[in-house]
């Protein structure tokens, strides 16, 4: 908004020449309250909704899409038996990665050089190569290593099994994946732990608390509100990063869509129906990530704002009352009071005036 001042009667002597003269401190009535016009900012608005509209249509009327092939295979056996495998990646490596990857981070918080280089040299390779190329590494293991056994380092053996039939395909895959996240959740906890002030540690310390109580008690707690958005980021990110084990033709969300449009040829439809399902996980996981974040968050925010869900709850009250008055009848008596009651209050300020 703003705030104008109303002209100054014709001939009214203005310092400096102007032909306006500026109000008194108190005529606050001879503000004129000016509406701020953002003309550039509803213009990005129509040019935005025009674009969505146009988009929207040419989904809707374009036939290329096609579909009915989409509804077809969106919910058939085969995808969904593929969604089940992606999922299963993900929430294996997932966990086991982020296992890794909290050791990984205290072993680089320690005061030990030998761990702290061992743990850094870990990061750093496996932050190096592509997932891809860990994938196919994994994949070829037994071209490297025949067996893998137990006994005596650079000693004999006691017991030795084949690497093929021990590791598998979705061993490899997993495997690859997890070790490939601890790289990353290594840094994320790390991240985490530090952002927690070492005060706590010292005064638990003070107070004879165990040290691995206080890491699992005191600072973890504390941690999780800085760990929990960038690990939901990228837990997503590897929800959509197991389709690259499609190399290792592992039955998988992606590779199960190229094997349909290999055979029947319809392209544009099967990689829209990959696309609505990874949409699809990938909303779960923010709306789960959402209400962890909040959980976690109850000891530094005391009043955390209303949910969605509450917030829908709270308009739907809302507009119900709001009609349950409306519905209401008026007593006759009532409203003829309160129209007697109107007029005396306005012949009242009339005589004031």
């Amino acid at each position: 908004m703003r705030l104008t001042t109303a002209s100054a009667p014709p001939g009214a002597a203005v310092p400096g020449g102007g032909s306006e003269a500026p109000p008194a401190p108190d005529d606050l009535a001879s503000l004129r309250v000016v509406p701020a016009r953002h003309r550039l900012r509803w213009a990005a608005a129509v040019a935005v909704l025009v674009l969505t509209a146009q988009f929207a249509h040419g989904l809707a009327t374009n036939p290329v899409w096609e579909w009915d092939v989409f509804r077809a295979y969106v919910l058939s056996e085969t995808i969904v038996q593929a969604v089940g495998v992606t999922l299963q990646l993900t929430a294996y490596a997932t966990m086991l990665g982020f296992l890794l990857g909290t050791v990984l981070a205290f072993m680089r918080l320690s005061r030990s050089p030998v761990l702290q280089t061992v743990a850094w040299t870990y990061i750093w390779i496996f932050r190096s190569i592509p997932m891809i190329v860990q994938l196919v590494f994994w994949f070829n293991l037994g071209a490297l290593y025949k067996e893998l056994g137990v006994g005596i380092p650079f000693g004999p053996v006691f017991w030795s099994v084949d690497s093929n039939s021990l590791i598998g395909t979705i061993g490899a895959a997993l495997i690859g994946l997890s070790l490939h996240q601890a790289a990353y959740a290594a840094e994320i906890v790390r991240g985490g732990v530090i952002a927690v002030d070492g005060g706590q540690l010292e005064a638990a310390a003070a107070l004879g608390i165990p040290r691995l109580r206080q890491i699992r008690r005191i600072v973890l707690p504390q941690a999780m509100r800085a760990i929990l958005p960038t690990a939901g980021n990228e837990i997503i990110g590897l929800l959509k990063g197991t389709s690259v084990v499609y190399v290792m033709a592992i039955g998988e969300l992606f590779y199960q869509v190229q094997v349909v449009y290999g055979r029947n040829g319809r392209v544009i439809p099967l990689l829209m129906v990959a696309t609505a399902w990874y949409v699809f996980l990938t909303s779960v996981l923010s709306i789960a990530q959402y209400y962890v974040e909040r959980r976690f968050a109850r000891g530094a925010d005391r009043t955390p704002p209303p949910t969605p869900l509450q917030r829908a709850r709270r308009l739907v009250r809302n507009v119900r009352s709001s009609a349950a008055q409306r519905d209401q009848p008026v007593p006759a008596g009532r409203t003829a009071l309160g129209n007697r009651e109107h007029r005396e209050h306005v012949g009242d300020h009339g005589d004031n005036s």
